[in-house]
């Protein structure tokens, strides 16, 4: 009898599988060519100027747009499963549960016309609690963690500043602890001192739940903060990419280390 297959922990495989993925509009090159890996825990930060490729990237990999080839597998249990090739149901249910978005312009991510704590307890449904008492308990909580006030539960996101409406989309992401949650310029259009607290606030919390992330950022000092390993977009294809520190302290190709200096001499 021939010896059972190995099988790895949970940990030691990917959680995310990108193979070749490609993204065109028309002749136009979205991105191209882009294959990884992500383990759970990872934190991956997606850099490069504005029209390099990193949100197309993301768009791909979180579901919302169909890549024009190669594949998106993400681990549901112990199988590898192209996102793209199960239904439009199940893909959307994953969504909610098993990862999450946190969009750049928090409008997006929340409903402008439920309260704080119904956009927090949303998610938690689709995750099929149906308990009053227990929903609106763990929106309290997940409201004081991200630095919300507890008497603010009731209120609208429109009566928030827009520090606050990020801090909520981030709770609301969050509280059904996904498994992975994809970042698009989470700080941007912030005032630096409200990005300090959010930064702060989103280190903590990745680490804390032991989550996998994918960040897109156009700020390096924001990818060096949260990001385990860091890739480098230029024109849709990645021109370099390993360990955030490396890459940063140590670029190789040319056009990382134009944005390296840029930083320094800020």
């Amino acid at each position: 009898m021939s010896p059972a297959p190995l099988s790895l922990p949970p940990a030691l495989e990917p959680l995310l599988t990108v193979d070749g993925i490609e993204r065109m509009y028309g002749d136009r090159v979205g991105c191209r060519d882009v294959s990884f890996r992500l383990w759970p825990g990872e934190v991956l930060g997606i850099v490069g100027e504005s029209g390099s490729g990193k949100s197309t990237l993301l768009r791909c990999l979180s579901g919302i747009d169909v890549p024009t080839a190669g594949q998106v597998r993400f681990r549901l249990d112990r199988e590898l499963v192209d996102i793209f090739s199960i239904p439009e149901p199940t893909r959307r249910s994953l969504m909610r549960t098993a990862w999450g978005i946190v969009h750049q312009n928090p409008r997006d991510g929340l409903r402008m016309d439920v309260s704080a704590g119904g956009n927090v307890g949303e998610r938690l449904m689709d995750r099929g609690d149906r308990h009053y008492g227990r929903i609106r308990g763990s929106a309290l909580d997940w409201l004081e963690r991200v630095e919300i006030a507890g008497e603010r539960i009731d209120d609208r996101p429109r009566q928030f500043s827009g520090g606050m409406q990020q801090r909520l989309q981030i709770a609301r992401v969050l509280v059904s602890q996904p498994r992975l949650v994809f970042m698009d310029e989470p700080t941007g259009g912030l005032d630096v001192s409200v990005q300090a607290k959010l930064l702060d606030l989103l280190r903590v919390l990745v680490r804390d739940l032991g989550i996998a992330a994918v960040i897109v950022t156009h700020d390096l000092a924001v990818a060096r903060l949260l990001t385990d390993r860091l890739m480098v977009m230029k024109d849709g294809h990645v021109v370099e990419q390993g360990l955030t520190d490396q890459v940063l302290d140590d670029p190789h190709h040319a056009y990382t280390q134009l944005l390296a200096s840029a930083v320094l001499s800020a």
